[in-house]
């Protein structure tokens, strides 16, 4: 994994915004089998500019855009055995917390499917890792688009055993630890082929922090418990893998909502640095986390590994000013080591196909704040 040796270097967390006729074109090979090869061709040659635009924009540690995947958690319920999808059977939104409380007229308009419920992701027989070709088909794409763009260094993303149909109801295993080591075993068929490949695997999960709020409503115990178990099952998921080849992210929910639920980061920062995992990326810009750069001032960042944090954010169309992009990198800095320091972004900008958190054009704008605001932050730091 690289390191920000001489100057800071810039990535981003994953999920970018997809092309329009790309995103037509999935619709129609998911409802049409006979598009799906015309949809491959696209999907091939849109991984190949995606990666060009993102040198193009100067980022320096660059992936697919998760183009390949129909969004960032459930792309696994299509690749892993074990689950069925209940449309009739609907349960609350668990991981908006109590804001879902709050402020339930807006949230209901962000997301619609807040006033119903989402179908029921139901365990009901043994969970394994049945579909290796999209992963396979994956790796291919990206490995061809990083050679044409002579990139020497991507990441692909995979989802955490905690974000694993967090919609779902466990029906089959005996105990709660059963059933989440056996997600954390399939998972990891894709975590090795990730690692096998040659490239930097990015573990994703959101809903660690997410159920945080609907947890400690019962008490910390509670969200302790729960949490420690997805963390030593996904240590089990990664066992092997050297750590220097592995990102574990971490947000508090892409969606455009007040926040107010969201998980304190010095309530969760402990059971983070748990993951065995070379670089920790973080939300870190939007105005409900940006403060917690303070938490950096107790919290020790242990040896050899890298912070990413998010210093330009999916949560406002506003584009940030590269000067103060520079003065939340040279924070950071300061605080754990410039060499320890990759600048990033808080959080995907299209968590799914249809999904847009931004327009495009603002997110390459964004991006080039980044890369501006790293470029400035490395004149002063070294």
């Amino acid at each position: 994994m690289k390191r920000s040796q001489n100057r800071i270097l810039t990535t981003h967390v994953g999920s970018l915004v997809r092309p329009a006729e790309l995103r037509l074109l999935a619709a129609a090979a998911e409802k049409d089998s006979s598009c799906r090869e015309a949809y491959g061709r696209a999907l091939a040659g849109a991984i190949t500019e995606v990666v060009r635009k993102q040198v193009d924009a100067g980022i320096d540690i660059v992936n697919d855009g998760e183009f390949a995947k129909s969004s960032w958690s459930a792309y696994v319920l299509q690749r892993i055995s074990g689950f069925e999808i209940r449309p009739d059977q609907l349960r609350p939104l668990l991981w908006l917390g109590r804001d879902l409380e709050r402020f339930k007229d807006f949230i209901v308009k962000e997301l619609p499917r807040a006033a119903t419920g989402a179908p029921t992701e139901a365990c009901t027989g043994p969970i394994a890792y049945k579909d290796t070709a999209p992963i396979t088909a994956n790796l291919a794409m990206l490995k061809s688009a990083l050679a044409a763009a002579k990139v020497e260094e991507g990441f692909l993303t995979a989802v955490a055993p905690a974000s694993t149909a967090y919609d779902g109801v466990n029906e089959y295993y005996p105990t709660e630890k059963e059933y989440v080591y056996a997600i954390a075993d399939a998972l990891r068929q894709e975590y090795l082929a990730i690692y096998k490949s040659g490239l930097v695997l990015q573990v994703d999960d959101a809903v660690l922090a997410n159920m945080y709020d609907h947890l400690v409503e019962s008490s910390p115990e509670k969200y302790r418990q729960w949490a420690e178990l997805r963390v030593e099952a996904l240590n089990h998921a990664l066992s092997g893998i050297p750590e220097e080849r592995i990102r574990y992210h971490v947000c508090f929910g892409s969606w455009h909502v007040p926040h107010l639920a969201d998980a304190p980061l010095e309530a969760m920062i402990d059971l983070i640095l748990k993951v065995r995992a070379g670089a920790y990326s973080i939300e870190a810009a939007n105005p409900r986390h940006e403060h917690e750069w303070r938490v950096w001032e107790t919290a020790k960042l242990p040896d050899g590994k890298i912070l990413i944090p998010g210093v330009v954010t999916h949560h406002t169309v506003t584009v940030e000013h590269p000067r103060m992009v520079a003065d939340r990198i040279v924070r950071y800095a300061r605080l754990v080591g410039r060499e320890n320091v990759i600048a990033g972004t808080d959080c995907g900008f299209a968590q799914a196909e249809a999904i847009q958190r931004v327009p495009e054009a603002v997110m390459w704008e964004k991006f080039k704040s980044l890369v501006a605001g790293a470029e400035m932050a490395s004149r002063e730091l070294w």
